[in-house]
């Protein structure tokens, strides 16, 4: 089952051209979430999707089983057309998608039973698969009585249990606990490597760039907005593979440059990817910059960070770490670039400062780098009342992005501009005013 010379000479498995996927959201103009995706999955390879929240990482993965159908572009399986849902292919969710009502074994079987097969076969198969994944004695519990790790188990066996070509598998680990994932992690990988398990290859979505240089053969790191695959790289390292490792540490390190490269690259004042009104924003705490822009400041960063070691050392993933330290880069409290976190000099004035020095400089900057608080604090200042409605906002925002998008954005500007001070906002009625701020 492990990876050899010809392995990649072979014909693909699943082979993805020109892949473009939108979603439409009424009047608003359609959000591009995949555009031009090219990948292939070879028999003998674990490749992972790694990328951030919103990156198409999902879409994808459910494109390939056919649960969706893409916007344009084609997907092949064994050289035919995907249509509807793949056979020869099995998906593991990362929310367990168990029946409650039903026991181990029938939701093992509950795969088997819509393809037609005897009870008696079922039941074989089912038990089989069970074993497999190591949750033998657990045949008539019901999920209710199963841990989380346990209970996605059960999803595996059922995905295993139709012996398909390629398993699919969406964030399967994130759902759990740090001790539990690992050695679910662990289990998988031993069956894979010993060639227990009946399917040809694994594609799996992850946001864990150690998981993914633990697990894969080959990663393929998506940027997002729209998702495109920036690199494809190959993981050679033997198994089993050591966090410890220098080489994994240079793959982790190698990895985290990759997806800050983009955000590191020099922008001009006041601009930011995403420029103007059309600047989607994802909420972040004051807290949590404020206590981001406190540990690169002290000992023993000093200032400047590696992303791999400062995220091992708080315990964060992807999605935990990487909005925070963009959202410090937007503000120009910090700078990204290949894989570092460096403070700029007002972000280490903040970090070093009372809370009233700490809100004047975060409204200064908040004004200066982030349009949409600019421009709702100039109306509020040429309205006589002070007052504006926050729907006047949301439908402006609603011209360069979803509804969703623009209330996360909204959102996010609200908790920003209290915590400066640029102005205020009554949640009751929706209004901002200028009320409070000095």
């Amino acid at each position: 089952m492990l990876m050899t010379a010809q392995t990649s000479a072979r014909a693909p498995l699943i082979e993805v051209k020109g892949l473009r996927h939108l979603y439409h959201k009424g009047s608003t103009p359609d959000l591009v979430v995949l555009d031009g995706v090219e990948m292939t999955l070879r028999e003998g390879e674990i490749v992972g999707l790694l990328g951030r929240s919103g990156s198409g990482k999902s879409t994808l993965l459910r494109s390939i089983a056919g649960l969706i159908k893409p916007t344009s572009g084609t997907i092949t399986f064994g050289g035919a057309p995907v249509v509807g849902c793949a056979e020869g292919v099995a998906m593991v969710f990362q929310s367990f998608a168990l029946f409650p009502w039903l026991t181990v074994l029938e939701n093992v079987e509950i795969g088997l039973e819509a393809r037609g097969i005897s009870a008696a076969e079922r039941r074989k198969s089912a038990l089989a698969a069970i074993d497999l994944i190591g949750l033998d004695g657990f045949e008539n519990a019901y999920p209710k009585e199963l841990s989380g790790g346990m209970r996605q188990r059960v999803g595996l066996a059922r995905a295993l249990v139709v012996h398909p070509q390629v398993l699919l598998m969406d964030e399967p680990f994130s759902a759990l606990d740090v001790l539990t994932a690992e050695t679910l992690r662990t289990d998988l990988i031993d069956l894979w490597s010993e060639g227990r398990m009946p399917i040809k290859s694994i594609l799996m979505v992850t946001h864990n760039i150690e998981e993914a240089v633990l697990m894969c053969d080959r990663v393929l790191v998506f940027s997002s907005n729209p998702g495109r695959i920036d690199a494809d790289i190959k993981i050679d390292l033997p198994r089993p593979r050591a966090r410890t490792e220098a080489a994994f540490r240079e793959l982790v390190d190698r990895i985290y440059g990759i997806m800050t490269k983009r955000a590191g690259k020099p922008a001009r004042e006041g601009v930011f990817p995403g420029t103007g009104l059309g600047m989607a924003l994802k909420y972040v705490s004051s807290n949590t910059l404020a206590g981001l822009l406190e540990t690169v400041d002290a000992n023993p960063y000093n200032g400047k960070a590696d992303l791999p070691h400062l995220a091992q050392g708080l315990q964060m993933e992807i999605d935990d770490l990487f909005p925070i330290a963009e959202t410090l880069q937007l503000l120009r409290f910090a700078e990204l670039e290949e894989g570092d976190i460096r403070l700029t000099p007002d972000g280490r004035r903040f970090a070093h400062g009372e809370v009233d020095e700490r809100k004047r400089l975060f409204g200064e900057h908040l004004m200066s780098y982030v349009p949409i608080a600019a421009h709702i604090r100039r109306v509020l200042d040429e309205r006589p009342s002070h007052r504006a409605p926050a729907t006047r906002f949301q439908e402006e925002l609603e011209d360069y992005m979803s509804p969703e998008f623009a209330g996360d954005t909204l959102h996010a500007v609200v908790a920003w501009g209290r915590f400066g001070e640029v102005f205020a906002y009554d949640d009751q009625t929706g209004t901002f005013s200028l009320e409070n701020p000095t």
